[in-house]
């Protein structure tokens, strides 16, 4: 997933899937493949699927915060950033600024129509997304 290969990665989690079970850890990269993919509604099923399996694991949540903020459903994304943000115990940084980006797109609707968003996701190194503001 780090190169981009989001499609090899499914293919690679759907491998391990038939030997491991689909584990909390496969459902939030499969999710996390899909969200790379621009596949929003796979990606919040299965991000969905992951934080009902294991509620404590701030990427899933983090994640799944993303996914709403691409499908501009900002409330429900600051509620998943919060969440994220208080299991992680605020150390990360992707998740306090997507946190902020979905405060703001709240405080100013006038700017969030999905075709008017000047934002992209990049992955962090440790499977997280971050939305970043495009130059």
């Amino acid at each position: 997933m780090a190169s981009g290969e989001y499609e090899l990665a499914l293919t690679s989690f759907s491998r391990a899937a038939l030997d491991q079970g689909m584990t909390t850890e496969l459902l939030t990269s499969m999710g996390t493949a899909n969200l790379g993919l621009r596949r929003l509604g796979q990606a919040e099923e299965l991000l969905r699927r992951a934080i009902e399996d294991e509620s404590a694991w701030p990427i899933a949540w983090n994640n799944l915060g993303v996914v709403l903020m691409e499908k501009a459903e900002y409330p429900e994304a600051e509620q998943m950033f919060r969440r994220a943000f208080a299991l992680d115990n605020g150390e990360s940084d992707a998740i306090l600024d997507n946190l902020r980006l979905a405060l703001a797109k709240m405080e100013n609707p006038v700017n969030t129509t999905p075709e008017k968003q000047e934002y992209t996701l990049e992955q962090q190194g440790d499977g997280q997304f971050m939305l970043r503001k495009l130059p």
